[in-house]
Parts: structure tokens; sequence; C-alpha cells
């Protein structure tokens, strides 16, 4: 049970009340997680922008930005996230045998070097904090600057994702 009351539409400021009522006009439901997040209606509206940004504005591929989202999944421990991230990884052409080697990508033959990269800078961001100069210059040979930007901060914002799931203990919703 989630530590905080997760918030339906009538009981939440106006400003998230649009929110949910955006997610609900694109025919999706509001996720728990926005539930939760209602009770701070600036860091609802301001977290829902920059995932939206993260998820549909930017140039990142999407396949590598969901190998990345599962990987900081993994480590975290974060069952929602993983569970929701599963069919978004597979739409962007993610495989299930490389979904399923995440937990052990090193040891895994399911990754092209590029998408070894991501995995080996998401780990490091993830855990250290800092990516080695080594680590770095292996993702600079793949990607822009620009979606260096987009990773590096979707790293940090699905580590921040987890953080915030699993210290309320958010539940997934259900079907």
């Amino acid at each position: 049970m989630a530590r905080v009351r997760l918030l339906e539409k009538e009981d939440v400021d106006p400003m998230v009340r649009e929110i949910y009522q955006k997610v609900e006009d694109s025919g999706n439901e509001v996720i728990n997680l926005l539930k939760a997040l209602a009770h701070s209606p600036k860091i609802c509206r301001d977290w829902n922008r920059l995932g939206i940004t993260l998820l549909l504005k930017g140039q990142l591929s999407p396949k590598l930005r969901e190998l990345a989202i599962l990987r900081v999944g993994v480590l975290a421990k974060a069952n929602y996230e993983w569970t929701k991230h599963v069919p978004m990884a597979l739409a962007a052409g993610a495989i299930q045998e490389q979904i399923d080697a995440l937990s052990d990508w090193m040891n895994s033959k399911e990754f092209n070097a590029q998408e070894r990269a991501v995995l080996r800078y998401t780990d490091e961001v993830s855990q250290d904090i800092r990516a080695s100069d080594d680590t770095f210059s292996k993702i600079r040979e793949f990607l822009t600057q620009q979606e260096i930007i987009e990773l590096t901060v979707t790293i940090g914002y699905y580590g921040m994702v987890c953080r915030t799931l699993e210290s309320l203990r958010i539940e997934l919703e259900h079907d």
C-alpha cells in the first residue's frame, strides 16, 4: 500500500486536474505515480512535463532510451518502473531476449556495441554518479551531444522516478 494517499481528480488542485484531464483525453489512465505526486501540484506539473519531453520529444533513439530506463529499473529493483517500460521497450524495437538479459547485460551477446556503450554509461551514471573517461569516449562514438544530454537526463530522471516509487511504495495500477 502506498505511503501517501493517491489522489483522484476531484481531490486535486486545478493545475493537476488539467494534467489528469489531458491524460484521460489521450485515452490513457492516470497512473498511481501521478496520483501520489498530485500532493505537490508544481512538482507534479513539472515532473510530468520533463517525463513527456524525455519520452516523446527527444532525438535519442527510443530503443536506447528504453534499454537505459529498464536498466535503471533493474539497478533500483523497481518493479513498477520495469513493468511499465517493458512494453514500451518492445514497441521501440528491443527484443525479449535483450530485456531478459538486462540484469546481466555484460555477459550477454544480445547487445550490439552501441547498446553496450549505453548500458555501461547507464550503470556508471546510476551507480557511481560519474561516468569514466573511457565510458564517455565510447558513448561519444555513437551519440551526438544532444543525445548524450538526453541519455544522461533520462538516467537521472528515471533514477528519481524509481526512488520515488520505491520510497513511497507506489503500487501498480490494477488492469
